[in-house]
């Protein structure tokens, strides 16, 4: 008996050291990879004859909205935007519409990622709620891709847009009223597709619109559309092209930065170097002696007038057609004084030009007062350029390799507005090797029209490291460049004022046409890159990223071998 007992006794312990063992090894199970399920919703999803004013949405589990405000879009535009609850994890969502909905109209709700599971966080993949006040659910749909004018990548979140043609149709429509039906390429696309539409006639529009109201502000949004407008149905893919407008020029009143210097904001970009405003300041009557340069990096002009005794004095800005004047007070405060500071320090590179730039503008140059000489004490000829506007000094002469320079600028060397001088001033620079640098040349394949401008620019394709312009060869040469990865933009100057030109809605014109090459070009130390270029290509992001990809693995690949 007492055997048996010992028995049962070891079995049940044996039992429950198992059963303990087992409990401590449960991870959890498999991760929930798989996203909520709309199990129903009243109306029911694709309903007719909508007529009321609130729409439940029941899943299959605990859900929250995530980014909702950047991911809904509702189509058409509500001037009021429902009332979207609970804020917190629910199985139920409720859409409370605060507008009056137009007759026989398909709306749209598309949540793009915005409803995720409570646990993993795995989203609904463009969820779309969708009904009709009418008795059809409309159908048609039109698609296209969204591109840059001028920059090598494209904005997300770009809203494409459509306004009805009818007779009340004006070109103000993207200015005060909401278009008729609206998608967005959220942040990772750069096609877009618009559905649910009803046959038309219709202006095509995209918008990068931060303001997020659906209407168009020059100020802040840029714009791409079409000149001629589209009908529904049709299967053409739309390409739009985003540019910024330049603004027209619109003055603020000065402020006063120091004793003889004025601050002039404005708005809208321009481009003074190819046509300055007018401005005259005035005490009382008396027209002042100024000179007129850009901030930096601000938009702001900087107004420098010579010290004077006055309570207040008057400015008027003026330029093709604007014109403003202002009257503002000014007090006795710390003037401006000359420094001038050498933007190279130690080694020149072949294709830089040695530049000084000075806190109060120049006005006079004695060049029997700069001396350049080398390494052995031999003069150096050279040349001098004044950028009033930047306020900045070029100063060019032919660079040896391995050499030594030495600029001096004896007292007197450089003048400045308010007639105050240099003391003696000493910059010391050194060359290098050519065979540190890499040559680029391009040999240019269908290009469309000429002038061209062809730029060499960073990566990213917004600092421009040289460049070049054509009115007719195709094989471009830039030697000596610094050995690096470039990417190469080329703009059609149709203008022929050698800038790129932007666009404007209202005058229904477009920016003009750039391209960029699909792939980074390296150039590399003690290189000769010959590189052929067909501007008939178009540039694709994706194809760049498999460029990229394939010249990253190859170089992974030469490091394991070496």
């Amino acid at each position: 008996m007492l055997k048996n007992n010992l028995k049962y006794i070891s079995f049940f312990l044996v039992f429950l050291m198992m059963s303990c063992a087992k409990r401590g090894s449960i991870t959890g199970g498999l991760k929930d990879t798989l996203a909520p399920v709309l199990e129903s919703s009243s109306p029911k999803n694709f309903s007719t004859d909508f007529k009321g004013d609130q729409i439940i949405l029941n899943f299959d589990e605990y859900v929250k909205l995530k980014n909702l405000n950047k991911q809904l879009i509702i189509s058409p535009p509500m001037k009021h935007e429902p009332l979207i609850t609970p804020t917190n994890v629910s199985k139920v969502i409720t859409i409370k519409i605060k507008d009056t909905l137009q007759p026989n109209t398909t709306y749209s709700f598309n949540f793009g990622q915005s409803i995720t599971d409570n646990n993993e966080g795995n989203a609904m993949n463009q969820f779309k709620y969708i009904f009709s006040t009418g008795p059809y659910i409309d159908s048609l749909s039109i698609g296209g891709i969204i591109k840059d004018s001028y920059e090598k990548t494209v904005d997300n979140f770009v809203s494409v847009m459509l306004y009805e043609v009818n007779d009340k149709y004006k070109d103000s429509v993207v200015y005060k009223d909401f278009p008729r039906y609206v998608t967005n390429t959220l942040d990772s696309l750069r096609t877009f597709k618009l559905e649910n539409l009803k046959a038309g006639k219709y202006l095509l529009v995209a918008m990068k619109d931060k303001g997020g109201n659906n209407k168009f502000n020059p100020k802040d949004d840029k714009i791409g559309f079409l000149k001629h407008f589209i009908t529904v149905p049709n299967d053409t893919l739309f390409e739009l092209e985003l540019f910024k407008e330049v603004l027209p020029l619109k003055a603020f009143k000065p402020i006063q930065a120091s004793g003889n210097r004025l601050l002039l904001p404005y708005e809208g970009k321009q481009n003074f170097k190819l046509s300055k405003p007018k401005i005259v300041l005035k005490n009382n009557t008396e027209i002042l002696e100024t000179i007129v340069t850009q901030f930096p990096k601000k938009d702001s002009l900087q107004v420098w007038y010579k010290p004077l005794k006055a309570d207040s004095l008057s400015l008027e800005v003026s330029k093709e057609g604007y014109d403003k004047k202002f009257t503002f007070r000014i007090k006795d405060q710390k003037k401006d004084t000359l420094n001038i500071i050498a933007l190279q320090n130690g080694v020149i590179h072949f294709r830089d030009r040695f530049t000084l730039e000075t806190a109060t503008p120049l006005v006079k140059f004695d060049k029997s007062k700069i001396k350049l000489i080398n390494k052995d004490s031999t003069a150096v000829d050279f040349t001098t350029e004044y950028d009033e506007f930047e306020q900045k000094l070029y100063i060019d002469f032919k660079k040896e390799p391995l050499q030594k320079y030495n600029f001096t600028f004896l007292p007197g060397a450089l003048t400045d507005f308010y007639d105050k001088a240099n003391d003696t001033l000493s910059f010391k620079l050194s060359t290098k090797e050519f065979e540190d640098y890499g040559n680029l040349i391009l040999n240019l394949k269908n290009v469309k029209r000429f002038p061209i401008i062809a730029e060499i620019t960073n990566k990213k394709g917004d600092v421009v490291l040289a460049s070049d312009y054509s009115e007719g060869k195709t094989k471009l040469q830039f030697d000596l460049l610094q050995p690096e990865s470039f990417t190469l933009r080329i703009t059609y100057d149709d203008n022929k004022n050698k800038v790129f030109d932007s666009g404007n809605f209202l005058s229904k014109t477009y920016a003009e046409e750039v391209f960029y090459y699909q792939k980074e070009i390296d150039v590399r130390t003690n290189w000769d890159v010959d590189e052929s270029i067909d501007l008939s290509i178009p540039y694709n992001p994706e194809l760049e990223k498999k460029e990229i990809n394939k010249k990253k693995k190859q170089e992974e690949k030469n490091r394991k071998a070496f």
